[in-house]
């Protein structure tokens, strides 16, 4: 279970989430501000105006019918450009990379990465050993004083 967590932190789609709900987060504050301002207003008109119009009264409780019709078209509008903007692009994106069209991020194959180790180990066996005491000048780079064993 832990292992798939992981897999899921580092496969990015954490990131991606957070970026869909900080943007998402945003454009529904927009969307909700021109649908207060413009939507609800308009949707009180067509139904008769005046200081009851988008709600009607049953044994004096309000039911505001404008403020549902307000928040479903919010909803509708929101996902409609998170969608658009957002999720569409993306799927445009990674359909390209399966198909070989875009270069995805680069990761080391198998192969690329045991060559690197080979280099790496014949790079150090090519060194001169350590542990003979003297550098290169004849000091005694590396080699505390008082140990002379």
């Amino acid at each position: 279970m832990l292992k798939g967590f992981k897999d899921f932190l580092l496969r990015g789609n954490v990131v991606d989430l957070a970026v869909a709900v900080v943007v998402g987060a945003a454009f529904t504050s927009v969307v909700t501000a021109f649908t207060s301002a413009f939507l609800k207003p308009l949707i009180q008109l067509v139904s008769g105006g005046g200081q009851f119009a988008g709600s009607f009264i049953v044994n004096g409780v309000v039911f505001d019918y404008a403020s549902f019709i307000n928040a479903v078209i919010t909803f509708l509008l929101t996902a409609t450009a998170i969608y658009f903007l957002v999720v569409f692009p993306l799927k445009v994106v990674s359909e390209r990379r399966k198909r070989g069209e875009e270069a995805g991020p680069a990761e080391s194959t198998d192969i690329e990465l045991l060559t690197e180790i080979r280099d790496l180990l014949r790079e150090q066996q090519s060194r001169p050993p350590r542990g003979t005491g003297r550098d290169e000048d004849g000091g005694t780079a590396g080699r505390i004083p008082h140990q002379e064993r």
